[in-house]
């Protein structure tokens, strides 16, 4: 592997910006990907249509007969839109590229192909069959690309997924769910002036749920509840009879979900319980909980011995942040998590990764790979491809 040929993929991939939110961008991400991944000898690649999207998935196999068949997921929209300051890479020193989506996960695109073609140079490859999807809309929530994550979860073994890895250089272990929620508070109007008694302000009552809301934090163990943006009222002369917040919810286990759900109409029974008032919960959670099984154990046990061979030592950690492996453990695929590049100052402009983490993680996917291949490794589930 070449660390400057690496290097200098990962800007040029960088420097294109693919924002969730432009399409064209996108579509220029998309064509750039394909013309690199069509470089491994065999390869079969297309594009497939998203709902509600005109940006598409981009899938990649090879010998999808094999008896052994393993998913390597990733996704190439970033949280930078075509308006944001940070648009191009600065290379800070020979060891530090700062850049939009260089760490997640442009760059563990970059190790996902480093480690396929070295990979592909051994001699038991031909035992084993993968496929690449790389969807566009991960940052967004993978509202698009649900579906065809999950339908493919049915035919591997197993899913390596290149998302950035921690900024120790750990594997994720687990993840939290997500969602969105809107709690709306409906009052009643009236002139501030001449009649205020007669109404009933919606803001002060949001006002008054928004504390014992931010309270759950501690109350609910392994849940985090963050009020990201409130909006109410009019004309400051009316007693304003609409206000409402989102919510953005984090939780640790499937069993969180209803915990939480209940408290928040627990909290607006309370206000619903005055004349005048009445307060709706809304939303859902877009993804599950990553909870880890013992397959998933067993992989990492794998995965961290050919570390080790390879002079590297690293762990696993349980984050905060979503990806889709929690779509892909929902569909009862096991997963290795957080396998791509080592940065840090993820959705900022000072994001960056360390770059020789993009040969060193490569070659630790690479030797994985071989291991399935040479049957030193046992595969959780389905060894067919069905």
């Amino acid at each position: 592997m070449n660390p400057d040929a690496l290097r200098d993929l990962l800007i040029s991939w960088a420097n294109i910006n693919s924002g969730s939110d432009h399409p064209a961008g996108l579509a220029r991400m998309c064509a750039a990907l394909r013309s690199e991944f069509a470089t491994l000898p065999g390869s079969v690649i297309e594009e497939v249509d998203l709902p509600d999207t005109t940006a598409r998935a981009l899938r990649v196999r090879i010998r999808p007969d094999a008896p052994l068949q393993v998913l390597l997921s990733g996704h190439y929209d970033t949280v930078y839109g075509r308006q944001h300051p940070f648009q191009t890479c600065t290379l800070l020193n020979e060891h530090t590229l700062r850049g939009p989506g260089v760490a997640d996960m442009k760059g563990g695109l970059v190790i996902m192909l480093a480690a396929l073609r070295d990979f592909e140079n051994t001699p038991d490859a031909m035992r084993l069959g993968w496929e690449i999807l790389l969807t566009p809309d991960e940052e967004t929530g993978s509202t698009a690309s649900a579906a065809l994550l999950a339908a493919n979860a049915r035919r591997f073994a197993l899913a390596l997924i290149f998302e950035p890895a921690r900024g120790s250089g750990d594997l994720v272990k687990s993840r939290k769910g997500t969602g969105v929620f809107t709690v709306t508070v409906h009052g009643r109007a009236a002139h501030a002036g001449r009649d205020p008694a007669a109404g009933r302000n919606a803001i002060l009552a949001l006002a008054e749920l928004l504390p014992e809301i931010d309270e759950l934090n501690h109350d609910l163990q392994g849940v985090m509840l963050n009020v990201g943006r409130i909006r109410g009222g009019g004309a400051v002369n009316i007693v304003p009879d609409l206000a409402e917040a989102e919510l953005n919810i984090r939780i640790t286990r499937a069993s969180d979900e209803s915990a939480v759900v209940d408290c928040l109409h627990g909290l607006a029974d309370t206000i619903n319980s005055r004349e005048g008032y009445h307060v709706t919960i809304s939303g859902r959670f877009n993804r599950p909980p990553k909870e880890v099984t013992p397959a998933e154990e067993k992989l990492f046990a794998g995965w961290q011995a050919c570390a080790r061979e390879l002079g590297v030592t690293l762990d696993w950690q349980h984050v905060s942040g979503g990806s889709d492996g929690n779509l892909l453990s929902a569909a009862g695929l096991a997963n290795l998590d957080g396998l791509g590049a080592v940065g840090d100052h993820l959705h900022s402009p000072e994001e960056f990764v360390r770059l020789p983490s993009l040969v060193e993680r490569a070659k630790i996917a690479a030797r994985f790979l071989g291991k399935i291949a040479g049957g030193q490794l046992d595969l959780p589930g389905p060894k067919l491809n069905r």
